[in-house]
């Protein structure tokens, strides 16, 4: 049982739940009103598979930083509860079985080799190259992290959209949304961990600059992933207008108060963003959810503004 769960902790489940909680918008959202639950779960499957894959790999190439830091000195190849050719192979299985099931069980070649090109970039980009030698690693690295929209988007139009516009610019905002929050949310924790980073010679925003600056670049990260959920509102209706207004106001009170606590001089806890980050993503998606499976009239027919770009 041990050993089950030692395995199970390779994958990061509480990071995969983040990927699996934007993939069920996204293949909502590409066929409104019409809800494949059956297809979805099929996905979700998949997906966790090949996030699974990602993360034990990336905890095999990480496996000498983590015995640095106190937050990752529980992880299993640092307890050498598993050994790194185990994981490594236990990698490759996810990785393989994610591939086949995406492409034969979800009918969808396009989101298998999505999964394919997210591993690949996760850990030969951002992991091994970029984590260790910019302070930006999060900023382009985290661009894997936004990859599970677009796998769930190319089942859906694969299977269900065939002749009718697929509107591919709507997974590319769903894609940003992800993009621009994956910064503020890293760098809260960093923030929390900087120690951390420092001994173990990442070089992490929070070790790199102040404390000001780096909640500087929070705070306007933060803006950008407000900004950027708006987009998506004409191809939506009032339910996610308000959820994402509602969502984004606190967002950015929360990110604004960190940096003038700084600013101040004052005792922050920059945790706080880190968990409320994760309550404005989850809020966001579960109003376009909810707006998607209801099929409501979106603000843009209610305007004549046309959504089908491409």
């Amino acid at each position: 049982m041990d050993k089950i769960k030692a395995y199970f902790a390779l994958t990061k489940p509480r990071v995969i739940e983040l990927l699996l909680v934007a993939t069920i918008p996204a293949m909502l959202q590409a066929d409104r009103g019409e809800n494949h639950i059956g297809m979805i779960l099929l996905t979700l499957i998949g997906g966790w598979m090949g996030a699974a894959a990602a993360n034990t790999f990336n905890m095999v190439a990480d496996s000498d930083i983590d015995q640095k830091m106190g937050r990752t000195r529980a992880r299993p190849l640092v307890r050498h509860t598993v050994t790194n050719r185990s994981a490594s192979i236990f990698a490759w299985i996810l990785m393989t079985a994610s591939f086949f099931w995406l492409w034969l069980l979800c009918n969808s070649l396009t989101a298998a080799v999505f999964i394919l090109i997210t591993v690949a970039f996760y850990i030969f980009v951002y992991t091994k190259f970029l984590k260790r030698r910019t302070v930006m690693n999060i900023v382009w690295g985290g661009a894997a992290g936004c990859m599970p929209v677009a796998v769930g988007w190319a089942v859906i139009v694969d299977n269900f959209a065939i002749g009718t516009p697929q509107q591919w610019w709507q997974a590319l905002v769903l894609w940003l949304i992800i993009f621009f929050w994956t910064p503020p949310h890293t760098w809260a924790l960093a923030m929390k961990y900087r120690a951390d980073y420092e001994r173990a010679g990442v070089p992490m925003l929070p070790v790199m600059r102040t404390a000001e600056q780096t909640t500087r670049q929070i705070l306007w990260y933060s803006w950008g992933t407000v900004i950027v959920s708006l987009l998506l509102v004409p191809a939506t209706s009032w339910i996610y207008l308000a959820g994402a207004l509602i969502s984004g106001v606190i967002f950015l009170a929360m990110a604004t108060k960190l940096h003038l606590g700084v600013k101040r001089g004052i005792d922050v806890k920059p945790l706080q963003l880190f968990i409320l980050s994760n309550n404005y993503l989850a809020l966001l998606f579960v109003a376009l959810s909810v707006d998607a499976i209801l099929g409501w009239t979106t603000i843009g027919a209610h305007f004549g503004i046309s959504t089908v770009f491409f």
